[in-house]
């Protein structure tokens, strides 16, 4: 399966240096300079990955996050500065997938791609697990058509919020903590853990929850981790 990333900054020098490692690595690469070029080649090309600075002329990438996720359930890792810690949570909190702080090691940028694309193709996968449904208090997933429903409406969940909430729906009552949620579902030893999981529990309590300062489903077990009330 070919698969397409489209590498968004503002720095022609990232773009060209993120572009020669991707194509090292069998991936085809689109290019944009800011955020408002980056939903034009979206809005023309099949894209299965977006990596998406930041601070950007134009539409910068917390906007363009903001309205790709109006359409669209792709990963998108951001690229953030060290001094840019409260853009970077609130980027995740709208929908990116994860982040890599400037200056990076492009090694480890292609493996958060590769990790963020097995788990993105492997959502159409299904894994043949036994209790492909499963159901709590009017909360369900299908597994195989890899859909979560809340009173039998579909909840539009981003990848990686799909596969944190299956972790917990389908081991209802067991408690995870945040650093093993992050190795489950990111499929890597946990990696600031603390401040990417909690971002994607508040999202998806957003979506599940009446009321999501005092949840029916998505419990926190304080000082412990989360868990889906049985």
């Amino acid at each position: 399966m070919d698969l397409t990333v489209l590498v968004t900054d503002d720095d022609q020098d990232i773009r060209d240096g993120i572009e020669i490692y991707l194509k090292n690595e069998g991936y085809n690469v689109l290019k944009a300079k800011d955020g408002k070029e980056a939903l034009e080649i979206l809005s023309k090309n099949e894209v299965h990955l977006i990596i998406l600075d930041i601070m950007m002329p134009n539409l910068d990438g917390i906007q363009a996050t903001f309205k790709i996720r109006e359409e669209r359930n792709i990963p998108i890792i951001m690229l953030s500065a060290k001094a840019e810690e409260t853009d970077k949570i609130h980027g995740l909190s709208i929908g990116a997938d994860d982040y890599i702080t400037k200056p990076f090691h492009p090694l480890e940028l292609i493996a958060r791609v590769k990790s963020q694309l097995r788990r993105y193709t492997q959502l159409g996968t299904y894994n043949g697990a036994p209790h492909s449904k499963i159901e709590v208090n009017g909360l369900s997933i299908d597994r195989e058509a890899k859909e979560v429903r809340l009173n039998g409406e579909i909840v539009k969940l981003t990848p990686i919020e799909y596969k944190i909430t299956e972790l917990l729906l389908t081991n209802a009552g067991r408690v995870f903590s945040i650093q093993e949620i992050y190795e489950r579902v990111w499929n890597e030893e946990a990696y600031n853990a603390e401040n990417i999981v909690p971002v994607h529990i508040r999202k998806i309590r957003e979506k599940i929850e009446a009321d999501p300062k005092n949840p029916r489903y998505l419990k926190v077990v304080w000082g412990i981790g989360y868990k889906i009330e049985k």
